[in-house]
């Protein structure tokens, strides 16, 4: 029974020992899961830092994509306007060459300019002397067909009816219209006795002014001609003029080298052909006392200037 009693005190020893120790053990796994759970919550808080930092990153990763292709794109603008404002120096350094050519060619202009300006000026006397003597002449002439209309008109008007002769001045020349009822016989270029008694003073006036020629034009009304003597308005023009002309050189001595025939046909009218009044008037003959020509062209050269010096 002692050995009993041993046997049950060391049991119940044992139970209270594995009791105390088991206790324990609870306690420090206790301890253990409270650890382990804050150092869980730790995680998580961790996590979740981690998680927005990485949202955070992303978003700032999206930011810098987003700025750098904004980026890019500027440097291609920039690029693109470098290239545009290369090709616009380009083409402006063309244009100031092409102008520095100018401004050379504009030089040697200037310097021909003033050089001719130089010229212009050394032969303003000579040229106002000319112009003088072209005034002088001008006048001169003027004088000249002036007294020239007056003697014809002095010489012509005796016998002769106002519709059948007109004397006028016209810039340079003295011109004698001469109605070809006067002059000829209907439809011919025969001249009439009458009309030779009317050259013969204008042949007297002519012989009097050797310094000037003479020009017959011969005119028509519009009503067509043709016989086996004209094939036409402009034969029969002519034909008159040549007619008149032969008569002052051969009936009345004038020199044929002053003298010139021209027909004009019905062309250059001066009334209409649609009444018999006009067509009468359309048809005559035009003398025209002009300067021979040499003289004329004598006056328009310039040398004429320095001679009168």
């Amino acid at each position: 029974m002692t050995k009993s009693y041993y046997l049950l005190i060391l049991l119940v020893m044992a139970v209270f020992s594995t009791s105390c120790v088991s206790k324990k053990k609870y306690l420090s796994v206790q301890n253990d899961k409270a650890k382990l759970q804050q150092d869980l919550g730790d995680c998580g808080a961790d996590l979740n830092r981690y998680m927005n930092q990485l949202t955070a990153c992303q978003q700032e990763k999206e930011r810098l994509e987003t700025s750098l292709k904004n980026e890019q794109n500027t440097l291609q603008l920039r690029e693109e306007q470098i290239t545009d404002l290369r090709e616009q120096v380009t083409d402006i350094r063309t244009q100031r060459d092409a102008q520095l050519q100018q401004l050379e060619g504009l030089t040697e202009l200037s310097q021909s300019a003033n050089q001719n300006i130089g010229e212009t000026l050394s032969q303003l006397e000579t040229k106002d002397k000319y112009i003088n003597l072209l005034h002088a002449a001008r006048s001169r002439t003027d004088s000249i067909n002036l007294a020239l209309a007056v003697n014809l008109k002095s010489v012509l008007n005796d016998g002769l009816a106002d519709e059948d002769i007109e004397v006028k001045v016209d810039k340079t020349v003295v011109f004698i219209n001469l109605s070809d009822k006067m002059l000829y016989q209907t439809g011919s270029a025969e001249i009439s006795e009458r009309a030779d008694e009317v050259l013969g003073k204008i042949a007297t006036i002519i012989q009097s002014r050797p310094e000037v020629e003479v020009m017959v034009e011969g005119y028509t009304d519009n009503v067509p001609i043709k016989n086996d003597c004209m094939e036409d308005n402009w034969d029969l023009s002519v034909k008159r003029a040549t007619s008149v002309v032969r008569a002052l050189q051969e009936d009345h001595n004038i020199d044929p080298n002053r003298l010139i025939a021209a027909g004009r046909g019905e062309w250059n009218a001066l009334e209409s052909n649609d009444t018999a009044e006009g067509r009468a008037t359309n048809r005559r003959t035009r003398i025209i006392i002009m300067p021979k020509l040499d003289q004329f062209y004598d006056l328009l050269n310039p040398k004429m200037a320095a001679a009168t010096n």
